[in-house]
């Protein structure tokens, strides 16, 4: 992959904020990420059974304001709307999840037909809008028949997903090429079985070990299945990585961050990659590994989803389930509306980091900035402080690849304003603004500024 040598600032003379001179190699590819139940809704039509995520925002004090997902963005009935809006953007790629319930109503055994009639339709779409679908079988919405089953503390679990990645294979695999097994594992693991924040909203320390493990083994179990059943597909899986910062120097906050990176950033890269669990966790989930296990995880992949937004921050805490919780950031950093410190430059030493341990072609497959906007009297959405931090973030990638970061592809998150899990809709996220009571989409300025950036990173550039 050729490399560039500078990465231009994230700002022109003629202000639309484009970058002025484009240094990015002509096979980079631009997209954007959004996920099954934040936008699909249609909860319950055409024979979709329930997710945890289905079952988790209807129960009350949940999710800020009584929202649910039952409707969201209507992606279902309005994919067609949404994939011209790809390319009015100009979009190269576009990550989307797939719902496994909505395939296979209780997780297993009967497919719902109408449910890959949905996907068939979503991918020819995108193909005849020359936008190449990179599907992702597991965005956080498990079946609520499979958790009344154990849900991932059951070892079974691994063959359950397994059944279901065959299913999508052998569906969307003369049609799809890029899959990603799992996204962001343990974020769904920690938050579903340590801290309450999401579905399943289990606080066990015994669950969390479990869930984590066979996770892992579904991961390597799924990637045999699309080497097998995708002729010329590639694989990997999507991760979060943030700096884990300890909020304060003394020893407890300090154990407590490093504890934090294992959990957060570390515990299934380096089981799948690797093939072994950080230092730090090779006892606790001892347990729950039988031999050969490591083998079945640690499977070849061809690429690394890194998901990133800021750097984290943790504290002791002698109550928590592992003894630690999640600190403040530091007085007087810049932050997003939604309270999210904004430093590209460890969005830049993330890129090395991940380039260095894994050695694997890596695509930033979520970045972005969550806001609060909305239409202004003309009805235009102006969004000035993400477009600055898209600007930035894309700079500081350009200088980590540079550094010699093999990044290969950028989706902004997200293509459209959603559910936002426990926040509901009070954060947005998207590119394009969202009505959610009448379902009107807008383009918002970050829209317009990244259609640009898009645009004029395709002028050819001479490489050294």
């Amino acid at each position: 992959m050729r490399l560039p040598q500078s990465c231009s600032a994230p700002g022109s003379a003629d202000g639309t904020g484009a970058p002025a001179v484009p240094l990015w190699p002509a096979e980079f590819r631009w997209g954007a990420s959004t996920s099954a139940y934040q936008i699909e809704g249609a909860a319950t039509a055409d024979g979709k059974g329930p997710s945890i995520w289905d079952v988790r925002s209807h129960m009350p004090g949940r999710i800020t304001g009584g929202d649910t997902g039952d409707v969201a963005c209507d992606h279902y009935h309005r994919y067609r709307e949404d994939i011209a809006l790809m390319g009015e953007i100009g979009l190269d790629a576009y990550r989307f999840s797939i719902s496994w319930p909505r395939v296979l109503p209780q997780g297993r055994g009967q497919v719902n037909p109408a449910g890959l009639d949905f996907y068939d339709r979503l991918v020819d779409g995108l193909l005849a809008a020359g936008i190449e679908p990179w599907a992702c079988l597991y965005h956080w919405d498990l079946p609520q028949a499979l958790q009344d089953q154990g849900g991932w503390v059951a070892r079974d679990s691994a063959g359950w997903f397994a059944d279901y990645a065959v299913l999508i294979a052998r569906r969307l695999g003369d049609r799809v090429k890029r899959f990603a097994t799992f996204n962001e594992p343990s974020v769904f693991t920690l938050f579903g079985y340590v801290m309450d924040w999401q579905a399943p909203g289990i606080m066990d320390r015994a669950s969390y070990l479990a869930a984590m493990h066979h996770v892992n083994l579904a991961h390597g179990a799924a990637v045999d299945v699309l080497r097998d059943l995708v002729p010329g597909g590639l694989v990997g899986a999507i991760h979060n990585r943030q700096p884990c910062l300890p909020v304060s120097q003394a020893e407890a906050d300090r154990e407590a961050a490093a504890f934090f990176d294992a959990c957060w950033n570390r515990a299934f890269p380096d089981a799948q990659i690797l093939g072994t669990y950080p230092s730090a966790l090779i006892d606790k989930v001892a347990p729950w590994v039988k031999a050969g296990d490591l083998a079945r995880i640690c499977r070849p992949v061809d690429w690394l989803g890194l998901n990133h937004y800021s750097p984290i921050y943790a504290r002791a805490d002698p109550e928590a389930i592992l003894g630690f919780g999640w600190g403040s950031p530091p007085e007087g950093r810049p932050q997003t509306d939604v309270g999210w410190v904004i430093d590209a430059n460890a969005f830049r030493d993330t890129l090395i980091d991940v380039h260095r341990t894994y050695r694997l072609p890596i695509y930033v497959t979520e970045n972005g900035y969550g806001g609060t906007d909305a239409p202004d009297a003309t009805g235009a959405v102006q969004d000035p402080e993400r477009v600055g931090y898209l600007g930035a973030y894309i700079h500081a990638m350009g200088e980590a690849m540079a550094r010699g970061a093999d990044v290969r592809g950028y989706f902004v998150w997200s293509l459209l304003d959603n559910f936002e899990w426990g926040s509901g809709y009070s954060q947005r996220f998207g590119i394009v603004h969202v009505n959610y009571p009448t379902q009107r989409r807008t383009l918002k300025s970050s829209a317009r500024w990244y259609r640009e950036h898009i645009r004029t990173s395709r002028v050819p550039t001479a490489f050294a």
